[in-house]
């Protein structure tokens, strides 16, 4: 098959176009990214010399470019991992959110119908569900749940399933979802909570914890998450959507703490900051359907996955060196500075 990975530049989408490069070899994977400061080209250089990658640089969000991909390239699959994708940066720009992720993704549900594909897969979060109460360790979100999104990030990935179902009620456009929660693993930006604890902490930098640190998160290893939309795109019923969690949950706090045990650094570097607005207290994800329909289950226990992502991030320092210099330095003071 050939397989359009929109946003591969990026950190799911890296990890994706690696999973299928290295168990998939009879497929085409073409990446396709704008190259966004979350998107890194440097991310994709082992992939270069593969015969069956190549990258094209373009805009979900330009009718154009995305037509022009499809006339050429002919995708049998168009995995859409290309988002804006921050919670922080949604509510200080969410212009900019609503014109990737609503806008981008009717473009390319647009190029669907004109061109014929056989599955469209949205790749989206569990944040479009809102959260759960910390106090109640008996609920998850299911398939079933209400949507309701609590920041201009998660409102616009509501809108794009949104988007996504009605073009497959409509015009039969095969679509997909998944719902995951919170990914992890290499090539993770560092504005994100577990590379920015490992990079500030390698740096003897404080480390910034939102109001008491017990938002609770369900972790899923990145290349867990790829096995998951792998057996979608193939073995997944048009039209459905499928939640992918890790059962892995964790207060934040925790976590910072479990990365500076593993780095060997001092508690003492953790600073509590103003929390942020609106902030959800828990995920959690009950992805029994797709456990139960598909056969797929996360492999990876926290515990595991966490040690493999901080030996990453050791090992590739001069992946993430580059990223946190400059703008990105303007950007953390612009986040955490007057907290």
């Amino acid at each position: 098959m050939n397989i359009v990975v929109t946003g591969g530049a990026g950190f799911i989408g890296s990890n994706f176009v690696y999973y299928l490069l290295n168990n998939r070899p009879s497929d085409k994977v073409i990446c396709f990214d704008k190259l966004t400061y979350a998107g890194n080209l440097e991310t994709l250089e082992p992939a270069q010399s593969n015969k069956n990658f190549k990258f094209i640089r373009g805009d979900i969000a330009n009718r154009q470019d995305v037509e022009t991909l499809f006339e050429n390239e002919k995708p049998d699959v168009i995995v859409n991992f290309a988002a804006e994708s921050h919670v922080d940066r949604s509510i200080e720009e969410p212009e900019l959110f609503l014109k990737t992720n609503i806008i981008g993704t009717s473009i390319l549900l647009d190029a669907c119908k004109k061109f014929g594909i056989k599955r469209f897969h949205q790749v989206s979060t569990d944040e479009v569900y809102g959260d759960l109460p910390l106090d109640r360790p008996d609920l998850f979100f299911t398939e079933e749940s209400p949507l309701k999104p609590s920041s201009p990030y998660s409102a616009s990935k509501t809108s794009a399933d949104l988007l996504a179902m009605t073009n497959w009620r409509s015009s039969k456009v095969p679509v997909t979802i998944s719902r995951c929660s919170n990914n992890y693993g290499p090539y993770h930006h560092p504005e994100k909570l577990i590379p920015l604890v490992i990079t500030r902490a390698l740096n003897d930098k404080s480390i910034p914890v939102y109001g008491t640190g017990l938002n609770v998160r369900d972790w899923l290893y990145v290349e867990d998450h790829c096995s998951a939309i792998d057996l979608i795109i193939r073995d997944g019923k048009a039209g459905e959507i499928y939640n992918v969690g890790g059962h892995n949950e964790r207060a934040n706090i925790e976590v910072v703490e479990t990365i500076l045990h593993i780095l060997g650094k001092p508690e003492s570097l953790i600073e509590y900051v103003t929390d942020r607005k609106g902030h959800d207290l828990r995920y959690a994800i009950d992805p029994h359907k797709i456990e139960t329909e598909l056969g797929w289950k996360p492999k990876t226990k926290f515990e595991e996955g966490i040690n493999k992502t901080v030996s990453w991030y050791l090992e590739n320092k001069d992946w993430w060196q580059k990223i946190i210099s400059g703008e990105y330095q303007n950007y953390y003071q612009k986040m955490y500075g007057n907290r």
